[in-house]
């Protein structure tokens, strides 16, 4: 007898035993489960919630000059220089980024407010290291006017402006040809001492006055597609009748990188480099 219920207790005992194991893994595994699907969960949140946050622009900001950089009779903190009806009154435009890595191109544009003066902006997307050109080109009505240029940068919502004048004379451009054969007399030995620079006799140049009003040396800017030839010479009898050009990389340098000169036109003298004036 006592061995049958000890043989009963013992089965009962067995099976409790199994289903109390058999919840037991059946809740450990549940358990892991869930854990493992809240992991997932909040890992799939955190890559791929959506976005609440906006990129802020990044800050740059803008200097301008004048060509040439210290115009005369013009005070420098006007930051203008003296024009004429027709003359290509240029202002240089180049990028500081305040933040370092590759961002996206500053729009820029250019206005005349009193209206006249037709203005001409080019490239209008520069980059950090880049140069655009802003030309003005007074109108017959502005004799006597100082036309006010805004200048604007835009990138991403984020705006510079900067404000530039130019102070119209009634004068006349009479000495185009003078400088164009004064131009001439350079660009032979150039093209043969400095061949990297790619100036040749067959290369086309636009022209226009500088400076106008001054009397015994005279200005003249000369550009090509690439390159912008500055020339000045000194109305004098020789020995004193020197020329002298400085030439600028358009689209990425603000001031000229060579200046070469010839010491006596009349003389047949050769050209030679020169150092660079702090005016130019």
């Amino acid at each position: 007898m006592n061995i049958y219920v000890n043989v009963r207790y013992d089965v009962r005992m067995n099976i409790k035993n199994h289903w109390s194991f058999g919840v037991g893994k059946v809740f450990v595994i549940f358990v892991a489960v869930l854990i493992i699907a809240a992991a997932f969960s909040g890992f799939t949140w955190y890559y791929y919630k959506p976005s609440t946050t906006t990129t802020s622009p990044v800050p740059f900001s803008m200097n301008v000059v004048p060509r040439p950089l210290k115009p005369s009779s013009i005070e420098e903190s006007h930051r203008g220089m003296l024009g004429i009806v027709g003359q290509k009154c240029m202002f240089l435009v180049s990028i500081i980024e305040k933040s370092y890595g590759s961002f996206g191109p500053i729009n820029i544009s250019a206005s005349s407010e009193e209206g006249m003066a037709d203005v001409q902006v080019t490239p209008q997307q520069v980059h950090g290291g880049q140069v655009a050109e802003v030309i003005i080109v007074p109108k017959p009505e502005s004799i006597g006017s100082n036309l006010t240029i805004m200048i604007t940068g835009e990138r991403n919502g984020l705006i510079q402006k900067e404000m530039v004048f130019v102070q119209v004379i009634d004068w006349k451009d009479s000495i185009g040809s003078t400088a164009e054969e004064i131009r001439d007399k350079f660009i032979p030995w150039i093209t043969v001492n400095y061949p990297e620079l790619g100036i040749l006799n067959a290369t086309e140049w636009e022209g226009t006055i500088v400076n106008p009003r001054i009397l015994v040396v005279m200005h003249y800017i000369f550009l090509s597609e690439e390159w912008e030839m500055y020339v000045t010479w000194h109305v004098m009898t020789p020995p004193n009748d020197w020329a002298k050009i400085y030439l600028r990389h358009r689209f990425n340098e603000t001031r000229p990188s060579y200046a070469f000169e010839i010491p006596s036109i009349e003389g047949g003298t050769e050209p030679h480099p020169i150092e660079l004036p702090d005016w130019i």
